[in-house]
């Protein structure tokens, strides 16, 4: 993905997020930052710290994967799924790699969300697919 000049840019712990006229959500990995392994209580910060951002409603996303990607581990698989129903309206996940769509898709097999997801190889094909749910 590219980072259009006119936005404002939200420098994340391990991506960058951006929102675009219509209110959709962009987050990108920042190059080269590896996932951390975060406790529940860290997790659950940084989704306090993020809903202060995107607000109290649910928003339209989309989400660039990479290859440092780690599967979550079980404990931490449920809650952080819980914590997407709560922000997510629709989620549409650029793969940049075979892995990284493995383990997207491995995540969001094995707890289907509510809200519809769609995996994608470009940001041209995701954004016209995102805009049917603004």
């Amino acid at each position: 993905m590219e980072i259009p000049k006119d936005v404002k840019i939200i420098d994340w712990t391990t991506s960058i997020i951006w929102f675009d006229a219509d209110g959709v959500m962009y987050s990108m990995p920042k190059p080269g930052v590896p996932e951390p392994e975060l406790t529940r209580e860290e997790t659950l910060a940084q989704m306090v710290e993020f809903k202060k951002i995107i607000g109290d409603e649910k928003r339209c996303m989309i989400l660039e994967t990479n290859s440092h990607s780690k599967p979550p581990k079980k404990e931490d698989r449920d809650f952080i799924a819980d914590q997407l129903n709560q922000i997510t309206k629709a989620m549409a996940v650029i793969s940049t790699s075979p892995l990284s769509r493995m383990i997207a898709n491995l995540f969001f097999g094995l707890k289907p969300p509510p809200y519809p997801v769609k995996f994608f190889s470009n940001e041209k094909e995701a954004k016209e697919w995102i805009r049917q749910y603004l």
